[in-house]
């Protein structure tokens, strides 16, 4: 397999806290990276050193086949958590120079400028200064300032953050089309909604430890649904799924129920026994979102204090 990242036993330390524990990952070229976690797990600890703004204390990273971000950076694209523009200059003399810096002649890099704003929906603010935008042009100009040298390698660090629906949905559209033209995407974010409906990988760490790294494909096969649908016919005369051994908790929405069970109970089983409980308009088995395994994980991952519980790792 073709790695654009490798990361290889990297540990990362601030003191007392540990932010990076070990943690191995590979990246492979072409594909669309989810990077998942809680605050705090690490990602852009991660990203960071993924870049060289950070250096492990223990392990490697490679980038597109080199040791360092440094040996390849013009080929990378980077937007970084922490915001920032020159607020004072122009949009299309603020991209251009950004575009400049990374190797784009003069006459190119403005024609890129103008293009991508217009791709972004920006087309009149070529001649307006930074500061003059809202919040969310100056986002999508954040944007096309990390994408306009036509890198292979693209990192977002929590590029949906700021955006309204609108918006969110044309950055969701754009991440598509650069991966579908071969480049190699990974992004962080706390929405997990647009991670399932775009990424083809995911890599989940909690407590700068490795949770799960797989295809979504291979997420939805490896996490049996847990959750069974189903909706009454008519009045529910008195049936409660609670009262079923092995339910684990129902939650009500829009007028069906939902159905938790626990890791032991055999849905089938579960589903046979309710259909005979009650008349049921529908009942079927709700494939588990990205968000019930993120959520899953972290839980079977949560440490407490006294350490009784242990880190499950269900990426094997």
């Amino acid at each position: 397999m073709d790695a654009a990242i490798e990361i290889r036993g990297v540990t990362k330390t601030f003191g007392e806290k540990t932010a990076v524990d070990g943690l191995d990952l590979v990246v492979p070229t072409g594909s669309l990276c989810g990077f998942l976690g809680p605050n705090g797990a690490g990602k852009s600890t991660t990203i960071r050193m993924i870049m060289s703004i950070y250096f492990p204390d223990k392990g490697e990273i490679s980038v597109l086949g080199k040791k360092s971000a440094i040996e390849s950076k013009d080929r990378i694209g980077y937007l970084p958590e922490e915001r920032g523009i020159y607020r004072k200059m122009k949009v299309g003399d603020f991209l251009t120079y950004m575009a400049r810096l990374k190797g784009v002649d003069s006459a190119a890099a403005r024609k890129r400028a103008a293009e991508w704003l217009d791709r972004v929906a920006l087309p009149d603010v070529f001649k307006k200064k930074c500061e003059e935008l809202s919040k969310g042009m100056q986002q999508k100009v954040q944007i096309v300032a990390s994408i306009i040298h036509d890198p292979e390698l693209i990192i977002l660090d929590e590029p949906f953050s700021g955006l309204d629906p609108v918006n969110s949905m044309l950055l969701q559209r754009l991440i598509l089309q650069m991966n579908e033209e071969g480049k190699t995407i990974i992004f962080s974010t706390h929405v997990l909604f647009q991670a399932e409906q775009i990424c083809n990988r995911i890599f989940l760490i909690n407590r700068g430890k490795k949770v799960l790294d797989d295809t979504m494909e291979g997420i939805r096969e490896r996490f049996d649904p847990r959750t069974i649908l189903l909706r009454t016919r008519g009045q529910r005369n008195g049936f409660d799924p609670r009262t079923v051994a092995g339910v684990r908790k129902v939650e009500e929405r829009k007028g069906d129920l939902e159905v938790y069970l626990d890791e032991d109970a055999d849905p089938v089983e579960m589903m046979r026994t309710m259909m005979n409980m009650a008349e049921l308009e529908k009942i079927e088995l709700r494939k588990p979102s990205l968000e019930d395994v993120f959520v899953r994980l972290v839980e079977d991952a949560r440490i407490s204090d006294s350490g009784e519980v242990e880190l499950v790792d269900h990426s094997h």
